[in-house]
C-alpha cells in the first residue's frame, strides 16, 4: 500500500498555513501543479479530501486538521533533531531559517551571502515579509530569529541589538527642497508624502514624530514596498522618509538627496529577535555573531553618508 511521503507533509503543511497553493509553491520554490499532484496523492493515500473552499479561500477538512496536526509534529521533530545534531557535532551547518520585516532586504542577503561563504555546509531560508507577518512568524515560532526594527509588546521575547537603523527624509535631486541645508519640521510635513503601509514601523515613527510636535504628515501614496517608494521619489511624486541602509547606492549615483531636517535622523536599532526560551544552535548563534560584525561595518558607513 501506498504510504505519505515527509514531501507530502511539507507541501501538505505549507499549503495548509497559507491556504494557498501558489504561496506554498513560491515558499518551497516549485511549480503549482507539482504542489497540486502532491496534495492529491496525499488526499489518495488518507482516502479522504484534505482541503474544501469556503468562498475564495481554501481550508482543511476534519481529515486535513488532523493530517496537519501530524505533519507539524513529525516534521517539527525532523527540525529538532537537526538541530541536536548539529549541537552534538559542534559545527556549523544545517538548516538556517531567518525572517526579515521589508525594508532589511537591503542589507541581509548580502551578510547571508557571506555566511555562506565561511559555512557552505549550511541551509538557509530567508523570508523578507512586512511587519504584520513577521509579528505572526514570531508567534508561531517559525523560524530560528526574525530581524525587525520594532518588537512586538506582549510576547517573552529575546531581542539582541546588532545595527543602528537610521531614518532619513529623502527627495529627488531636483525637488525645491534639495538646496536647503537646514529645514524645520513643519516644512517637511507640508510636502506631499509617499508611505509604506499604516503598521509600518518606519511610517510609526514618522508619524509618531510629527505628533510630538503637534504636526501631522499628508500622505498622498501608500505603496506597498520599499523599492516602489524609492521609485516615485526619483519621479518627482513627492518625499519620504526611509531606512538609510536602503539608500547607499542611490546617493552615491545622486538619483536621490537626503534632505537636512530639524529631528532627523531618527535613529531606530535593528534586531534579531526570537522568544525568550529558544536556544540557538551553533548555526543560528555563529549568523548572529557575523550580524553584529556587520553592525559596526554600517555604523562607519552611516557616519559617512548622514553625519
Amino acid at each position: 500500500m501506498e504510504r505519505w511521503t515527509l514531501q507530502q507533509f511539507r507541501i501538505f503543511e505549507a499549503v495548509a498555513r497559507h491556504r494557498s497553493y501558489t504561496r506554498a509553491a513560491e515558499e518551497l520554490h516549485l511549480t503549482q501543479p507539482a504542489v497540486h499532484i502532491q496534495v492529491r496523492r496525499l488526499e489518495e493515500t488518507v482516502g479522504l479530501p484534505l482541503f474544501e473552499t469556503v468562498g475564495r479561500r481554501i481550508v482543511p477538512t476534519r481529515a486535513g486538521e488532523a493530517t496537519l496536526e501530524a505533519a507539524a509534529e513529525v516534521l517539527g521533530r525532523l527540525k529538532a533533531l537537526g538541530g541536536t545534531i548539529a549541537d552534538l557535532k559542534g559545527r556549523v551547518g544545517g538548516p538556517l531559517r531567518v525572517a526579515v520585516v521589508n525594508s532589511g532586504e537591503y542589507f541581509l542577503p548580502a551578510v547571508l551571502g557571506e555566511f555562506l561563504r565561511r559555512h557552505p555546509e549550511v541551509q538557509p531560508q530567508l523570508i523578507v515579509t512586512n511587519r504584520a507577518r513577521i509579528v505572526e512568524r514570531l508567534a508561531e515560532r517559525r523560524d530560528d530569529f526574525v530581524v525587525m526594527g520594532r518588537t512586538p509588546e506582549g510576547m517573552d521575547l529575546a531581542a539582541h541589538p546588532f545595527m543602528d537603523n537610521l531614518l532619513v527624509p529623502v527627495a529627488g535631486p531636483d525637488h525645491p527642497l534639495a538646496a536647503h541645508r537646514a529645514l524645520p519640521l513643519e516644512t517637511l510635513a507640508g510636502e506631499r508624502f509617499l508611505m509604506r503601509e499604516p503598521g509600518s514601523g518606519t511610517r510609526d515613527a514618522v508619524e509618531r514624530l510629527m505628533a510630538e510636535q503637534g504636526l501631522s504628515v499628508r500622505t498622498t501614496m501608500e505603496l506597498g514596498s520599499t523599492e516602489a517608494i524609492k521609485r516615485a521619489v526619483m519621479a518627482g511624486l513627492g518625499v519620504s522618509v526611509l531606512s538609510l541602509s536602503s539608500l547607499e547606492p542611490d546617493l552615491e549615483a545622486g538619483r536621490l538627496t537626503l534632505l537636512r531636517v530639524a529631528g532627523f535622523p531618527l535613529r531606530r536599532t535593528w534586531f534579531a529577535v526570537h522568544h525568550r526560551g529558544k536556544r540557538l544552535g551553533p548555526t543560528a548563534d555563529a549568523f548572529l555573531a557575523l550580524l553584529m560584525q556587520e553592525g559596526e561595518s554600517a555604523r562607519q558607513r552611516n557616519s559617512r553618508l548622514a553625519p
